[in-house]
């Protein structure tokens, strides 16, 4: 492929497709295959690898290429590379955690439009590069690449020395089938939407079995399964409403047991229940964290620090123990990892499993969630999706993550903080608990939430909850959006 040579411009000394957590931009401007070469050399300087490195893409229309420029990049500094093909995200954590791998790299944008492209880079063992745990320094290491731009080829070419491809599919579909008792399973009409990603193929796989146990006894009723780098039915990002409604519409008109959508690079899962209706990601942790310290009594699970009674109270009464942590991959992470949790769970549709080298994965949850359901079925034929989870809801109802652009983000916490001050000082409220870990948490008898501004976009979020009050936490959440001036 040609090369575009042309040196992305910095900004204060900072490369912008370089976020918190990965590498993430519009192309070219932001993100381009010169770019990613350098990438791949920095990488190889700062990591220092001492086996091969797993590269693995998505679907979208530069992904390959980007594989090849970050491959050629590896292999200039001396580093083996090993292509795994397109997939997800979580293949390359499969692979990365495989003995004598040196890291990996997934090329992939997951939900963003199909002009942008990114990276999303570990190290050995699957161990998270971000932050200030080797991202800035390969980002720095990158802007001193690119500043010669004659050192950067015109066409990219691995070295037949250093590179190959590896087959991983085999390996990865017996490791998440492996999170259940296939023989549970019974037979369910399911409607899965992969939105033209990358899950298609591999939910296949998994389904299919493809030798590791034989297929699974699903009816499958499949929406924009296809993957399509010019996602011709919109990006797909299973948070917006219209995407939404798609799977909605199909569960209702199939007369579905349940709906399943992923994002592009299938690392988060979303499901519906048997009535269409959209699950909150916060009632999916309490599910998975019960249903997994049944099988390990006593174990630790961690969650955000975004909504957090209903995990709390399902983990205490399954007889394990709740451990926070503050939100993003690179700390829940580092939580399962230091702590031997065996599970971690975000509301944002992340979940992580300490069996699956303490990464996240949008695969081994609908195993999890159609296991559950199975297993209910037998002491309660015609349960469904969302008996499961009436409970929580009504127990702890949410308001979902209300994401707000503010000119100033530090200046609409302040006014927040002042307001609730206010209300404490004057005895309309009575402050039980507050916390500083991960923006501002308060939490008051019937009622709390946390305010964060986002570690990649210039927004603050806003979650609140209850104690079985939807009506309190609908008039709190209107109280706290005027504050922020929504």
């Amino acid at each position: 492929m040609s090369a575009n040579p042309s040196v992305v411009p910095a900004v204060a000394g900072r490369l912008p497709a370089f976020k918190a957590y990965d590498v993430r931009g519009r192309m070219p401007d932001e993100l381009n295959a010169a770019m990613v070469y350098c990438i791949g050399r920095a990488y190889a300087r700062v990591i220092r690898p001492q086996g091969p490195v797993a590269v693995g893409y998505d679907i979208r229309l530069t992904s390959k290429d980007f594989a090849l420029a970050l491959a050629a990049g590896l292999n200039a500094e001396g580093v083996a590379s090993r292509d795994i093909g397109m997939g997800g995200t979580e293949m390359v954590y499969y692979a990365a955690g495989q003995g004598g791998m040196g890291g990996g790299i997934m090329i992939t944008a997951s939900h963003n439009p199909k002009d942008y492209n990114g990276l999303k880079m570990v190290r050995e063992g699957s161990r998270p590069i971000s932050g200030d745990d080797g991202l800035k320094d390969i980002e720095q290491e990158t802007l001193r690449l690119l500043a010669d731009p004659a050192a950067i080829p015109v066409e990219f070419a691995t070295d037949p020395a250093l590179h190959g491809t590896q087959d991983i599919l085999a390996g990865y579909v017996a490791k998440v089938r492996s999170f259940i008792d296939v023989a549970a399973l019974r037979p369910l009409k399911v409607v899965v939407n992969a939105g033209n990603g990358s899950a298609g193929p591999i939910f296949d796989a998994i389904l299919d079995g493809v030798g590791q146990g034989g297929p699974l006894p699903l009816e499958v009723v499949r929406v924009f399964h296809e993957p399509d780098g010019n996602f011709p039915n919109g990006v797909p990002n299973p948070m917006l409403d219209e995407c939404q409604r798609v799977t909605a519409a199909a569960v209702r008109e199939h007369g579905a047991d349940l709906g399943i959508a992923w994002d592009g690079d299938f690392d988060r899962c979303f499901f519906f229940d048997e009535r269409g209706d959209f699950i909150e990601g916060y009632y999916l942790v309490g599910l998975f964290a019960e249903q997994i310290l049944h099988h390990h009594a006593g174990a630790t699970v961690c969650y955000d620090t975004r909504l957090t009674w209903n995990t709390i109270a399902t983990a205490e009464r399954a007889g394990g123990q709740a451990l926070i942590s503050k939100c993003g991959h690179s700390f829940i992470k580092a939580a399962l990892r230091e702590t031997g949790a065996i599970y971690g769970g975000e509301m944002s549709a992340h979940h992580y499993f300490r069996d699956f080298f303490c990464c996240d994965s949008g695969m081994i949850p609908w195993l999890l969630v159609l296991e559950r359901l199975c297993e209910e079925r037998l002491a309660h034929p015609g349960k469904t999706l969302s008996s499961l989870v009436a409970d929580a809801q009504s127990a702890y109802p949410c308001s979902g993550e209300i994401n707000f652009t503010v000119s100033d983000a530090r200046a609409a916490l302040a006014r927040v903080q002042a307001a609730v001050a206010e209300e404490i000082a004057s005895g309309r409220e009575t402050l039980v608990a507050e916390s500083a870990l991960d923006g501002v948490s308060r939490e008051f008898p019937q009622w709390r939430f946390n305010l964060r501004m986002s570690n990649t976009e210039p927004v603050v979020r806003l979650n609140v909850e209850a104690r079985g009050d939807a009506a309190l936490m609908q008039a709190r959440t209107r109280w706290l959006q005027e504050l922020l001036g929504a």
